[in-house]
């Protein structure tokens, strides 16, 4: 009597089973739906506009690292400037000039306790386009120097009036009227030390 091989019984489910799908695969034919390779899109083929809106993202998310790069920094060098804010002392050079119509929209003569501050200070608050709206505008700052002609500490309280464009940061310039009275007016430019009586813009 010959034995009988055992034949292995396949479920009808397993042989009607479809194989399963990545799903990038389903991914790419919902893709190719809507988007037909065959199709043109604005007179270009699908390939260019792919690569087209690809760079497009990758610019424009070179712009906001830019940006945002941009504004810290900004931030920082706001924070390294004599403003209002910034208590301390600053030393700096002090000149004179012959004012008249100044950044803030007022008119001043040479006998005035007025001062123009540096264009990269007055320029880091500036609000809208008009200058004679600058918060610093009428602030008031206090220079302090010794006079070495008149053998004494002098201080002068002055009132912003103007920007100074050849000005670095910690730079003032002023009256002639200001300047004798902290310096020899012969001297032309000389140090000075000076504060602002505002604490805040």
């Amino acid at each position: 009597m010959s034995a009988k091989r055992a034949v292995d019984v396949i479920p009808d489910e397993a042989l009607t089973r479809k194989p399963r799908r990545s799903p990038f695969t389903a991914i790419s034919d919902k893709f190719n739906q809507v988007f037909p390779p065959y199709r043109t899109y604005l007179g270009r083929s699908r390939k260019f506009m792919l690569c087209a809106a690809v760079g497009t993202l990758f610019i424009l998310f070179g712009l906001i690292i830019g940006l945002a790069v941009g504004l810290t920094q900004g931030s920082h060098k706001t924070k390294n400037l004599p403003l209002p804010s910034n208590a301390e002392k600053h030393t700096g050079d002090l000149t004179y000039y012959e004012p008249g119509l100044g950044a803030c929209g007022i008119t001043s003569s040479s006998s005035e306790n007025i001062v123009a501050i540096s264009y990269s200070v007055f320029d880091a608050v500036q609000v809208g386009s008009n200058p004679n709206a600058n918060p610093l505008c009428g602030k008031k700052l206090r220079a302090t120097r010794f006079n070495d002609q008149a053998g004494s500490q002098r201080s002068v309280d002055l009132t912003v009036v103007d920007r100074c464009v050849g000005c670095k940061p910690t730079d003032i310039d002023t009256t002639t009227s200001v300047f004798k009275q902290l310096a020899n007016i012969d001297q032309g430019r000389v140090l000075v030390t000076w504060a602002w009586l505002d604490v805040q813009v």
